[in-house]
C-alpha cells in the first residue's frame, strides 16, 4: 500500500500547477492533503479520476486550513476531528477506518509568532495523542501530515537560531518525543538519519534552491506495523507548494 501525505498550501491553486495529475498518476492507495483552504464541496469537486472517494473536513472559516483523504478504497467508517469541540472547528483532523488499520490525516495547529498559540497548541497535542492511542486500542494506526514541528536538531537547517521559534519550541519538540515514546514510530528515521532532508520551505530567500527547509511532514505507525513498513521517503523534487509531498509504503 502507497500513501502520500502533502500540504498544499490551497488545493486550488496547487491543482492549476498540475498537482493532480501527479498524485493521480503516483499509483498511491491514500492521498492525505492538509491546508486545502477550501469547503469539503469544492475539495471534492476537483475533478478526481472516476472512482476516487474524497473525505474532506473544512474550517468555518472560510479559505483556512483543512484536511482531506482521497483514495479508491472503501473505509469501514469515516470520522472527522478529535471529537472535542474546542478542537474541531478548524477542519483539522479526518480519520478513516479499515478492516486492518486506522488512517488518521492531521493538519497541526501552528504555535504561531513569539509561541502566541503554544498554550493551546499544547492542549492539542495532548488530545490528539489521547485520541491515536484510543484509535491503537482497537487496530493499528498511521497517522500523517503537517505536524508543525521540526523533532530534532536533523530536521531542520537552521536549529540555533530557531530554539525559541514556533516549530522548534522545546515545548513542541517535547510533545513530539512523546507520540514516539508512546510506541510511534516515525518511518523516515527508519530509513533516513542525518539532515538535509526537509519538507518546508520559506518562500523567502530562495530557501528552497538553497535548501534551508525544516521536516516538518511525517507518516508515524503503530509499532507492530514495523514489520510491513517497506520506505519512507521527501520528494523534495515535486513543486507546486511551500511544502513537498512525504511517502511511505506498507507491505
Amino acid at each position: 500500500m502507497k500513501f502520500i501525505s502533502w500540504n498544499v498550501n490551497g488545493i486550488r491553486a496547487v491543482a492549476k500547477k498540475g498537482a493532480l495529475e501527479f498524485m493521480e498518476s503516483s499509483g498511491a492507495d491514500f492521498i492525505c492533503l492538509q491546508e486545502t483552504k477550501a469547503t469539503r464541496e469544492i475539495v471534492e469537486g476537483m475533478g478526481w479520476n472516476n472512482g476516487l472517494k474524497v473525505f474532506a473536513n473544512e474550517a468555518q472559516k472560510k479559505g483556512y486550513s483543512g484536511t482531506a483523504i482521497v483514495t479508491p478504497h472503501e473505509p469501514v467508517s469515516a470520522s472527522y476531528g478529535l471529537g472535542i469541540e474546542e478542537h474541531d472547528n478548524e477542519g483539522r483532523v479526518v480519520t478513516l477506518e479499515f478492516d486492518d488499520f486506522f488512517l488518521t490525516n492531521v493538519y497541526t495547529p501552528n504555535a504561531q509568532n513569539e509561541l502566541r498559540r503554544l498554550p493551546y497548541r499544547r492542549e492539542w497535542n495532548k488530545a490528539f495523542l489521547e485520541r491515536m492511542l484510543e484509535l491503537e486500542r482497537s487496530k493499528p494506526v498511521v497517522f500523517c501530515g503537517d505536524l508543525n514541528v521540526a523533532h530534532t536538531e536533523d530536521d531542520l537547517a537552521n536549529p540555533k537560531t530557531n530554539r525559541k521559534n514556533a516549530g522548534f519550541s522545546d515545548e513542541e519538540r517535547e510533545d513530539f518525543g512523546t507520540l514516539v515514546e508512546s510506541g510511534f514510530i516515525d518511518t523516515f528515521r527508519e530509513f533516513t538519519q542525518g539532515n538535509g532532508h526537509y519538507s518546508w520551505w520559506s518562500f523567502r530567500a530562495n530557501a528552497r534552491a538553497r535548501n534551508v527547509g525544516w521536516r516538518i511532514d511525517y507518516f508515524l505507525i503503530s509499532e507492530c506495523l514495523r514489520p510491513r513498513l517497506a520506505s519512507a521517503e521527501i520528494l523534495a523534487d515535486i513543486m507546486g507548494s511551500d511544502h513537498c509531498p512525504v511517502t511511505m509504503e506498507l507491505t
